[in-house]
């Protein structure tokens, strides 16, 4: 009971330190090709909120696929660690994931065709992290870890 416990737990937490690290990386990228202005105070919120709105499109459109990419690790992540490979684990890490993206399209003021995008593709990125980290449709027993069975008539 505690093993599995500390696997789900276990679970989660990656799952959590892979999403962090492809935020990071998709803030990074976005200081790359869209940097604040020299002289603007990246902690302010009303300049903050002015940056977001002068996004070009494009970058944007990579961070869809970007944020659709950090989704479905985690998701995949979680659900393939946990305990059973149980989809309950990625699907929490996904539902976690889809409400901070929301928090942060509701705070600030991105484009209704950025914010329609993530909300077509958050949720088919948990639906296939989740049901690849299972093993997939074509695994009878998902939550059932295989059988290895010695190989018959091999000889040492």
């Amino acid at each position: 009971m505690i093993g599995k416990l500390l696997r789900s737990t276990g679970a989660i937490v990656a799952a959590l330190v892979l999403a962090l690290a492809g935020v990071i990386a998709v803030e990074g990228f976005s200081a790359v090709v869209h940097p604040f202005p020299p002289g603007v105070d990246a902690t302010d919120l009303e300049a903050c909120i002015a940056h977001v709105a002068r996004y070009p499109h494009w970058v944007l459109g990579v961070v869809v696929g970007l944020w659709g990419g950090i989704v479905l690790g985690s998701v995949w992540l979680a659900t393939r660690l946990g305990t059973g490979r149980h989809p309950a684990h990625g699907v929490a890490i996904g539902v976690l994931l889809c409400m901070a993206v929301a928090f942060n399209c509701w705070m600030l003021p991105y484009p209704l065709w950025f914010e329609l995008a993530l909300l077509l593709t958050l949720p088919v990125c948990v639906v296939l992290g989740s049901l690849w980290g299972t093993g997939g449709p074509s695994d009878p027993h998902p939550h059932k870890p295989q059988q290895l069975t010695p190989l018959d008539g091999a000889s040492g």
